[in-house]
């Protein structure tokens, strides 16, 4: 009984607002989203080793997209995989996000945030990206980053 009353609980936070403003420099909202940004900017490098320093070997980077059958498809790899993958002569990803709405609870946080990707400086995909950060002895790193990717509807964030 204890433990179906903590999966009922909620964080006693408000919840996330869509669009809200880019988190303040200095605030705990920035050292959230540090390692996103960096993370991106490693992307956009093609620099497999920069990415790995803004994660945690334990998790893992997924796609959500719909199937031309119509069916949900997922494809995950975890983060060394995923930063093998990276050729630093292969195509230039640059991957812009909007406003991010993050989450904190102690030492647990999230990041929801619009994105637009690029690939040699043509429109390749958008959707969302939802991060799960953790605090760590060395400030906040990423655990897991699961996006959506569609490529309609795509406007810069």
């Amino acid at each position: 009984m204890i433990l179906l009353s903590l999966l009922l609980q909620t964080t006693p936070v408000a919840p996330i607002v869509k669009g809200t403003a880019l988190p303040p420099p200095g605030s705990e909202e920035a050292a959230v989203t540090a390692p996103l940004v960096a993370l991106l900017a490693a992307l956009e490098r093609s620099d497999g080793a920069a990415i790995l320093a803004q994660t945690l070997p334990d998790g893992i980077v997924t796609a959500v997209r719909t199937g031309a059958d119509g069916q949900p498809q997922r494809r995950s790899l975890r983060w060394a995989e995923f930063a093998a993958q990276l050729k630093p002569d292969g195509a230039r990803i640059v991957e812009r996000i909007g406003r991010p709405a993050v989450e904190i609870d102690g030492e647990v946080a999230m990041i929801w945030t619009p994105y637009t990707v690029t690939v040699d400086g043509t429109l390749s995909h958008c959707g969302y990206d939802h991060v799960d950060a953790v605090r760590t002895a060395t400030g906040w790193k990423i655990l897991n980053l699961t996006y959506s990717h569609r490529t309609q509807g795509c406007a810069q964030p």
